[in-house]
């Protein structure tokens, strides 16, 4: 009885210490870190976001407290970025104080600061500076690579013929052929589409991908993230293991380029070089059934400068201003990254009215930009008309950062760009796209939005042209 009592003092204690400390955190930080909304102890302000929706609750709280603010998630601080003008006086006109990598439970759990999506500091430029080299003497952004690129979707085209029309779930056809292109890169070397090995890397890389979007793979970005997803990711370096042909100089004490880094830089490269883009292309087929009317226009512009009989190139885009506007809003409405990777500052930093001291974590809500009604007439609809001007050109806008500003954006730019246009092209140019639903049946809210924006599942037939 004694022995209860004084157990239910020690918590009741415990907790009165972390009520005081976090109202003492609270005060201390006042007139510094920017407002936002009282947390309790150990939750932050969970309370006050749905993990199914976590982009749109904190969306909801900038309402109340402007574009720049401070949210709790559980013991994390971090300090959130909204709208064009948020975003850009961070990431570029302060690009080097906010040049730090934050947070992802679910990822940092596998790369644990390797690789150079996940890193920091001198080993985060290094890998940076030696990917952005590789991939260029590997041919991106040269006929190398896209010649590539051509190769691997004559392999999809093929598939898809195959199909003869039939409904079919398109996820696995494009994650084939978009990480053909990465491992053609990486290794050399495409896989064929039927190899089991190749298809269960697809498949853990797509659900832990969708995994960081759920609601569990929300709560967990708070603490270490839980066994469930681990199994899969432990395939995965000996994978890689077997593939990478590079060796790293582990003699030499002041290298990153040992064979840790390198393993997880290669994941890091397959698992954004592969969802990203495949996402894309599936959200915009989605897009495309639910306005016929605009794979329409897309069809005509194909046939008047490509014709049937020759495949797409890159450089075929400076002649189809409407096709550059379509994968423009689709990439703009699919918002596949809205809250970005985390940032970091990495030195205390004055940032507008507020001081963010040496460590804050930063969402910098790519979405929000993507999504700004200064840029944007229509944020919330489909519309390429928010690509072209009056005299129906491409028109580029300043608010288009799906691949992120700044020191730490997506390298990777050059290549998707490449892919998207010459997969998109290449496959309207030989199919178009039925669903067995009507297009006004056809929802294209997204299934989760959390760290990536995930679409519904759908199936569709491809109908020869």
């Amino acid at each position: 009885m004694l022995a209860s009592g004084l157990l239910l003092v020690a918590l009741l204690a415990c907790l009165t210490v972390m009520v005081l400390m976090s109202v003492w955190q609270q005060r201390n930080s006042k007139g510094k870190l920017p407002p936002g909304p009282t947390p309790l102890p150990f939750i932050g302000n969970y309370l006050q976001l749905n993990t199914e929706q976590m982009y749109n609750s904190i969306m909801k709280i900038s309402e109340r407290y402007g574009p720049v603010f401070t949210i709790h998630l559980g013991p994390r601080r971090v300090v959130v970025l909204c709208g064009y003008d948020a975003v850009k006086e961070a990431l570029v006109d302060q690009a080097e104080e906010f040049s730090g990598r934050g947070e992802q439970a679910t990822f940092n759990w596998v790369f644990k600061g390797y690789g150079v999506a996940f890193s920091n500091g001198e080993r985060a430029k290094q890998l940076r500076r030696f990917s952005i080299a590789t991939l260029r003497d590997f041919g991106v952004g040269k006929r190398g690579i896209e010649e590539r690129i051509q190769e691997e979707a004559d392999f999809l085209i093929k598939a898809l013929r195959g199909t003869h029309g039939a409904n079919i779930d398109p996820t696995f056809f494009l994650s084939r052929t978009v990480c053909n292109v990465i491992s053609s890169i990486v290794f050399g070397d495409r896989f064929d589409y039927e190899d089991k090995e190749f298809l269960s890397l697809l498949r853990m890389m797509l659900g832990s991908f969708q995994f960081t979007s759920t609601s569990m793979g929300q709560v967990t970005g708070c603490s270490p993230a839980p066994d469930a997803p681990t199994a899969t990711w432990s395939l995965f370096p000996p994978f890689i293991w077997t593939k990478e042909r590079a060796r790293g100089e582990e003699k030499n004490p002041n290298t990153e380029f040992y064979m840790q880094n390198l393993l997880m830089t290669a994941l890091n490269l397959f698992i954004a070089g592969t969802e990203t883009v495949s996402t894309t292309l599936r959200y915009g087929f989605l897009l495309l059934m639910k306005h016929p009317e605009v794979e329409a226009k897309v069809h005509e512009e194909i046939d008047r400068v490509i014709g049937k009989n020759r495949q797409p190139k890159f450089e075929d885009r400076v002649k189809m201003p409407y096709m550059e506007a379509v994968i423009h809003e689709i990439q703009r409405f699919g918002n596949v990254i809205p809250m970005s990777l985390a940032r970091r500052v990495n030195k205390d930093t004055k940032f507008r009215d507020f001081f963010l001291p040496k460590g804050t974590e930063v969402f910098p809500m790519l979405g929000s930009v993507l999504k700004d009604p200064k840029f944007f007439s229509n944020p919330q609809d489909f519309n390429p008309q928010h690509f072209l001007d009056e005299k129906g050109q491409f028109k580029k806008s300043d608010a288009f950062v799906p691949f992120s500003i700044g020191k730490r954006n997506c390298f990777g730019e050059g290549l998707a760009r490449m892919e998207l246009f010459l997969f998109f092209t290449t496959i309207m140019q030989n199919f178009r796209f039925k669903s067995p639903q009507s297009p006004k049946d056809i929802d294209v809210s997204p299934k989760h939005v959390g760290f990536a924006t995930i679409p519904r599942n759908y199936t569709m037939s491809f109908l020869p042209r």
